[in-house]
């Protein structure tokens, strides 16, 4: 066998190699030997069949099977003798003239062929006992608590008809029924009836809700709105419409107690109890996102410190996959890149810094947990299907019944177990301190992307 690299380029690099006729058919024959006391054929005793009338019979499919082992078991060889780990799946370009592979499956010719290959880099990971990392944590404070059961009695509030003639103000639930057209023409999904809409709540396109401030009950009014640009409809998105809209009810608020009854008509013994239960809740939101932050700046550091060239095919497809799921959105949202202050060009260029860095920091974690041994137990990625089936209650079995039967999707709850483990892992190593922060500054960022 003759092996001749023809491209060392990066981490990009292609093979020659050539392996004798001769060699091919002495394993094609070890393999029909092996067969003789396997086959059955007409006018043979079991186990008496010549090799030669196997070969007449069997011969090019088994060379065909020889030639598909010996390309996989001398690729192996190469790679291991280089020390190579693959980025993909190697190509490999075979003969392809009908006469050229005639003579190579009936033993007549070499096997030539080519394997381009390309390769993961070798990775020097840094000192994570060298690490400072920052951990924010914020406490529960009992305004926390109150003001988030006062938006539990604000969704749970009840409303009373105003008197008669009463006009509706921001606050009240007024019950509508409406027509919507576009340039006089209705269009789908522009009726409705017996609506109801609290002014104020921002449940509606903007500038509708309050255009039903002054209505009364049993009055008519045409609302002028424009879809938003990013409305999910495409059709709808960034119209002027008109509703002609027709009040049929309106309701004030009522003054919500916040007390025992209260606490029972959400299933609770008393208040004290509901002030237990959502600070327990509130606590885990925000252990949640401390959780988050302290992560995301252990891979910003990861990221710094572990420059390397990642492989292209790697960032290529990486970059595909959210590129797409980008055009997707915008398509769906009639939006375009202008609309997001931005071009084509350049977007494509942020999106591939992201696809570089996540293919890059996916390769750094990968090498700390292989070397270190860190791994996902079937036990941990049963907890987490488990805990997938109590999120769909009623669809329990259907959920396990999915995960059972799709390898994939398996790999998919594996992947994000794996990294926590191995980032719980840099993280008993590095130097994390605690800083005391208010919920604002905690929130802060997951704040700012909503605003977005």
């Amino acid at each position: 066998m003759q092996v001749t690299e023809t491209l060392a380029q990066g981490l990009k690099h292609e093979f020659q190699i050539s392996v004798p006729a001769s060699d091919l058919d002495a394993k094609a024959d070890a393999r029909l030997v092996d067969m003789k006391d396997k086959v059955r054929l007409n006018g043979f005793r079991p186990g008496k069949v010549p090799v030669a009338h196997l070969k007449k019979v069997y011969g090019r499919s088994v060379m065909a099977e020889t030639i598909d082992q010996t390309i996989r078991d001398t690729n192996t060889q190469i790679f291991t003798e280089r020390g190579f780990r693959l980025a993909t799946e190697p190509k490999i370009t075979m003969p392809t003239e009908k006469q050229e592979v005639d003579d190579i499956l009936a033993g007549k010719s070499d096997l030539k062929y080519t394997v381009a290959i390309e390769v993961v880099p070798a990775i020097q990971l840094a000192d994570f006992k060298s690490f400072d990392v920052e951990k924010l944590v914020a406490d529960v404070s009992d305004a926390d608590i109150d003001e988030a059961i006062k938006r539990i009695a604000d969704q749970n509030r009840s409303y009373a008809a105003k008197g008669e003639g009463a006009k509706a103000e921001s606050g009240d639930r007024v019950t509508i029924s409406f027509k919507g057209s576009i340039n006089g023409t209705p269009f789908e999904g522009g009726t409705g009836e017996n609506i109801p809409v609290v002014i104020g709540s921002n449940t509606f396109i903007p500038g509708f809700e309050e255009q039903l401030t002054g209505v009364g009950s049993g009055e008519t009014r045409t609302l002028k709105v424009t879809f938003p640009k990013n409305y999910g409809n495409a059709t709808l998105a960034g119209q002027p419409a008109e509703f002609e809209t027709t009040a049929t009810l309106v309701e004030a608020p009522q003054p919500v107690e916040i007390n025992d009854e209260f606490a029972k008509t959400l299933g609770l013994e008393s208040l004290d109890k509901l002030k237990d239960a959502m600070r327990e809740r509130l606590t885990a939101e925000f252990s949640g996102a401390t959780r988050q932050r302290v992560k995301r700046a252990l891979l910003d550091r990861l990221d710094e410190t572990h420059k390397f060239e990642a492989p292209p095919s790697l960032i290529e497809e990486e970059f595909n996959l959210m590129w797409n799921s980008v055009k997707a959105e915008m398509d769906s949202g009639g939006k375009t890149f202008a609309d997001e202050n931005t071009t084509e060009e350049a977007a494509k260029e942020e999106y591939h810094k992201i696809a570089d860095r996540r293919v890059r920091l996916g390769l750094v974690l990968s090498e700390i947990g292989e070397k270190n041994k860190i791994t996902v137990t079937d036990d941990e990625v049963s907890r987490a299907v488990i805990e997938r089936a109590r999120s769909m209650p009623g669809r329990e079995k259907e959920v396990w019944d999915f995960y059972r039967n799709n390898a994939n999707a398996l790999a998919q709850l594996r992947a994000p177990i794996y990294e926590d483990k191995v980032v719980d892992f840099i993280l008993e190593l590095a130097n994390v301190t605690e800083k005391k922060v208010s919920r604002e500054e905690l929130f802060k960022d997951d704040d700012e992307k909503a605003a977005a």
